[in-house]
């Protein structure tokens, strides 16, 4: 049996390959993406590994082809053997893993395979590739990025690696083939997938549109069981996995390479002068692997340039003797290397703080007879830490970057349903992370670690990540399961240590947690604690994301204080009234950090047609729903769908269609999270942070997001992208007082701000404008007193709020609807009015395409909740980045906007932007790029 390592090499080349001209040279170091495969089960086929990877193999059976990475029920959905299970109820026609669950809802009739359970046994895949004969004698690597759950290799006949050796759903590996490649002809690659050691039961179907309380995990958590993506056995927001996502759920690579390759390289940056950081230190660790029997005299040469910024590149070289069959570890640092001191560095700041700059580096191994290794990865210049203070008798922890105090605004990122994300969409999601003002997006405990390219777009728009291992209260005991669970610590540990590896280098990480709302057995949590030290020490770690970690009290907490997390969840999940989360962040309590919290917030009629594939109406239950729904997550106990339904008729309305009743959800969406992230805003420097429950979907759902599986953002995604906006002007509906908020590290420069409260109607009750406002430094600035004037109104009023720079250009638009006992039903009788709007300019780009909106409104009535809409043969674009959208205004207000979109989501059609609101009427026009 051949060595197997646990590498991360792979991570650091994916996103960066070698230049294509070097691919056909012979003796150049290459990396080719195994994608075309062949899917079959064990249950199907009889015979051995040895017999399958043999190039003049031949069966009798069909074997379905896939494109890896793929999940098995991934590979089966789209060779048509299973339905679409994003879709309607078709999970209900797919056989689940366990047999009991199965059992209950008359599952088995669906197998494909029959009499069997499809999940039971193994599955292969199976590939081939070629290798030039010049490259004999060579060193060729396999590297699996992830599989899932357990695997075993054969190339050629031989077996590189059991399925002892390969388990668990986070570590990655590089296996040593040389010996088994046929260079200069054909070779076969033969992996087993074999199933989760244990299926996991889950909860009953949410297939009642009010159904009861799901039980996340199902309902004993032995899911905890193995080391997996626990939310795969179903959650109150995802549905179960049938297959639990066995299979091939990362990529596969060949490697070719010289006698000698390039390891776990660490690279680590410094700051010595803080506050000052005019000069930064880099230390570079790796290890060089001898793969021959014969020693190397080698040069490690090490380039460093700008990726996205323009600066001076530097070189060095430093001569290496690596040993035969050894291995010798370097360390490089800029005490003895002047080119690792950088002055004046282009540093890595989160959104909203600064540019993320990011450099490359290049490292390279050659000897006399040439290049033996080369590889090249993405870094940014920062520092990250934490400081954990106690308020109220609550720790609160706050998080800094480059030595100046972050405030967090984000949320959690769960995975795909069937992990079908890919480098496209994971920069589509980050992107609209960043288009709404989020600099934090949280790797949630229950999901897996998402792969490289989730990291390296993290890293491209400047988004800080927390990252959880993979313990929730739900399966290690704290409310389900047990602190028994995982049954095989060692392979909970080699994945901690393989994930870690992989990871540590990007920028973007900020925190580890020791997992979600509980905490491992004393063995597991000192395992990912100290590896945590050892293997990275330069970012903190905290118990767990939550205030749910009690830990016993002789063990160690967060490093490096030794504090308590000082991080707290436990919502709320419903639809508050905007006083509610004022008087939580007026008490501190909890929400000294807050990193859970969210409102069932429903998608757009956009995209619910998707969703709910049936839209027609039970009458038995309330309007609009039916059991799609609850399958799609209205079902949901802790969401309470059926109150913020509730909640949305009596204050809006009854709707009469869907189209309405989709708008008037909006519209307690744009003021659910206006309110959460306003009333944390108003605490700015007394709280670290506030984070959603959560920001995106697993599968199409109709709740806990801001843009949904089809990546279309809902009104609360606007309303949060407008109050965590740098510089910010608000009203607090609690002590009626508005705010001028300054979230960046300098100071404002002079500011007025312009208050009018109209009805709706447009009777203009009151105007108040104040001038020489400002702030010297991150803060909040009360102005306005607006009690008085609001005390007397009897119906609905808006307040709108601007916020002007010193030139008087508007830098903050801001509006609010109140009524007593929020009674809004007189928006169901609002004037009709209209926008001008037209399209100033079209830019084409290189990956995207942009264009400038102005909409006006030049008419004596308020024109309320416009939507701008970027279409294209009669469909929404998505995603689309809009700079503000669901907007209001006032009369002889004007606006200018911009949105961009793809290029590949564009085509060549001209596009069109449609603009419908409240009371305006629908229009269109054309979005031409200009011409050159």
């Amino acid at each position: 049996m051949k060595k197997l390592i646990l590498s991360t090499i792979g991570s650091l080349i994916t996103c960066c390959l070698l230049p294509f001209t070097l691919w056909a040279q012979s003796g150049a170091v290459k990396q080719v993406k195994l994608t075309n495969f062949q899917l079959q089960s064990s249950s199907l086929i009889g015979e051995s590994g040895t017999e399958i990877s043999n190039p003049k193999y031949h069966s009798s059976v069909y074997w379905l082809p896939v494109k890896v990475p793929s999940t098995v029920l991934t590979g089966l959905v789209a060779n048509k053997i299973y339905p679409d299970p994003y879709l309607g109820l078709n999970n209900m026609l797919i056989p689940d893993a366990s047999d009991e669950f199965n059992k209950q809802y008359n599952l088995a009739q669906y197998s494909h395979i029959a009499g069997e359970n499809p999940w039971k046994k193994p599955y292969w895949y199976r590939t081939t590739f070629k290798v030039a004969a010049a490259d004999k004698g060579r060193t060729f690597q396999l590297i699996f990025k992830g599989i899932n759950y357990r695997a075993a290799v054969w190339v050629n006949g031989k077996q590189i690696a059991d399925s002892t050796q390969m388990a668990g759903m986070f570590a990655e590996y590089s296996l040593d083939i040389s010996k088994h490649v046929n260079a200069g002809g054909d070779n076969v690659l033969a992996v087993k997938i074999y199933p989760l050691d244990y299926p996991g039961l889950p909860d009953k179907e949410q297939l009642e549109a009010m159904g009861p309380f799901y039980l996340n995990g199902g309902p004993t958590g032995d899911i905890g069981k193995n080391v997996t993506m626990l939310c795969s056995t179903g959650w109150d927001w995802i549905p179960p996995v049938r297959d639990r996502n066995m299979g091939i759920w990362q990529p596969v690579f060949l490697r070719t390479t010289g006698g000698v390759t390039i390891s776990h390289p660490k690279l680590v940056t410094d700051l010595p002068k803080l506050p000052d950081t005019s000069v930064a230190k880099i230390s570079l660790n790796l290890t060089l692997d001898n793969h021959t029997g014969a020693s190397t005299n080698g040069k490690l040469i090490v380039s460093i340039k700008p990726e996205n910024f323009t600066g001076a590149a530097v070189q060095f070289s430093q001569a290496i003797k690596v040993n035969a069959n050894a291995n010798t570890d370097v360390a490089l640092n800029a005490d003895k290397i002047s080119q690792l001191m950088v002055s004046q560095p282009h540093l890595w700041w989160p959104n909203g703080y600064g540019k993320p700059n990011l450099y490359r580096i290049r490292l390279q191994y050659a000897d006399e007879k040439g290049m033996m290794d080369d590889t090249t990865f993405l870094f940014g210049i920062r520092t990250v830490g934490s400081k954990a203070t106690t308020v109220n008798n609550y720790v609160r922890r706050e998080f800094y970057v480059n030595g100046q105090r972050i405030h967090l605004n984000g949320g959690a990122w769960v995975p795909d349903m069937m992990l079908n994300r890919d480098s496209a969409r994971y920069d589509y999601e980050m992107h609209l992370c960043r288009n709404a003002n989020v600099n934090l997006v949280r790797i949630w405990g229950g999901g897996p670690t998402p792969g490289d390219a989730f990291w390296n777009a993290a890293d491209k728009y400047g988004q800080l990540v927390w990252s959880d291992f993979w313990i929730t209260g739900d399966t290690q005991g704290e409310f389900k399961g047990s602190q028994d669970y995982p049954l095989e610590g060692g392979v909970f540990v080699k994945n901690v240590i393989s994930t870690i590896l992989r990871v540590r280098n990007h920028p973007s990480l900020l925190v580890w947690t020791g997992g979600n709302e509980g905490h491992a057995r004393k063995d597991l949590y000192d395992a990912m604690r100290n590896n945590v030290i050892n293997l990275d020490g330069t970012r903190p770690f905290i118990p767990c994301s939550s205030g749910h970690a009690h830990l016993p009290a002789d063990w160690k907490k967060s490093w490096p204080d030794n504090l308590d997390a000082g991080v707290y969840s436990g919502g709320p999940y419903d639809w508050k009234d905007p006083k509610e989360y004022y008087k939580l962040a007026d008490l501190q309590h909890d929400w000294v950090f807050k990193d859970e919290t969210g409102i069932p917030s429903q998608p757009p009629y956009t995209t619910l047609p998707k969703i709910i594939t049936n839209l027609s109406w039970d009458k038995s239950l309330p309007f609009p729903l039916n059991n799609s729904w609850g399958y799609h997550d209205a079902a949901t106990g802790a969401g309470k769908y059926d109150e913020y339904y509730k909640i949305m008729a009596k204050s809006y309305g009854q709707p009469t269609d869907i189209v309405e009743f989709s708008d008037k959800m909006q519209m307690m969406n744009a003021v659910g999270y206006q309110g959460i992230f306003e009333a944390a805003g108003s605490k700015l420097t007394q709280t670290g942070g506030v984070m959603l429950w959560k920001l995106n979907a697993a599968f199409p759902s109709v709740i806990w997001q801001i843009y949904d599986w089809y990546l279309e953002p809902n009104a609360g995604y606007y309303a949060m992208q407008n109050a965590i906006e740098p510089l910010h002007i608000q009203f607090n509906q609690n002590d009626s007082t508005v705010a001028i908020i300054n979230r960046n590290h300098h100071a404002t420069g002079r500011l007025s701000a312009d208050a009018a409260i109209y009805t709706t109607d447009t009777k203009l009750l009151k105007s108040i404008h104040l001038d020489n406002l400002g702030l010297a430094q991150e803060g909040v600035q009360s102005t306005i007193k607006l009690k008085e004037t609001l005390a007397g109104i009897k119906g609905v009023s808006f307040v709108v709020l601007n916020l002007k720079n010193a030139a008087g250009k508007v830098v903050s638009h801001n509006v609010y609807w109140m009524a007593p006992g929020n009674d809004f039903t007189a928006f169901n009788k609002m004037k009709r009015t209209q926008v001008v709007a037209k399209v100033l300019k079209g830019t084409k780009g290189v990956s995207e395409n942009k264009w400038t909106v102005q909409l006006s409104n030049n008419t004596s009535q308020i024109a309320f909740f416009v939507r701008p809409q970027l279409m294209k043969n009669g469909e929404e674009v998505m995603p689309s980045y809009w700079s503000a959208n669901y907007f209001t205004l006032a009369p002889h207000e004007s606006i200018t906007v911009t949105v961009s979109a793809p290029v590949a989501k564009l085509g060549t059609t001209t596009p069109t932007i449609l603009i419908e609101g409240w009371n305006i009427d629908k229009q269109t026009l054309s979005a031409p790029l200009a011409s050159k």
